[in-house]
């Protein structure tokens, strides 16, 4: 699955979910309706923890004070889709090297500020 097909999924549940106006944005959906931002992932493989970036989670959380909206993680794996009300979680941070992106042909690698959320703290829908 796609972040494009992952959206076009969840419209289906929250029709007026809407992407992000800047391609750029830390966060990538909202709904006006449900006041939520959300961050969309999908991951190739699935894993029991799922990684969220801090730059992502400190943007959604920032936002999630400015516009009183749920900051929402959304994230696919090959076992399904799990959604995260991040406000309900604690981090745990540390750096780790990754790749700079997933897909686009970076492959350099970069320090990044990590924590991992364990499925069972989200909701499979």
């Amino acid at each position: 699955m796609k972040e494009a097909d992952l959206f076009e999924y969840l419209k289906g549940k929250l029709p007026d979910l809407q992407l992000a106006k800047d391609q750029y944005s830390k966060y990538d959906c909202y709904s006006l309706h449900h006041k939520m931002d959300i961050e969309l992932k999908c991951r190739r493989t699935h894993y029991p923890d799922l990684l969220i970036e801090r730059a992502k989670y400190s943007a959604l959380m920032e936002r999630s004070m400015a516009y009183a909206t749920t900051p929402v993680y959304i994230c696919s794996t090959p076992e399904g889709i799990w959604v995260f009300r991040l406000e309900d979680i604690e981090m745990t941070w540390f750096t780790k090297s990754l790749p700079k992106t997933t897909d686009f042909g970076q492959r350099q690698w970069v320090d990044k500020e990590i924590a991992m959320i364990d499925i069972s703290q989200g909701k499979k829908i």
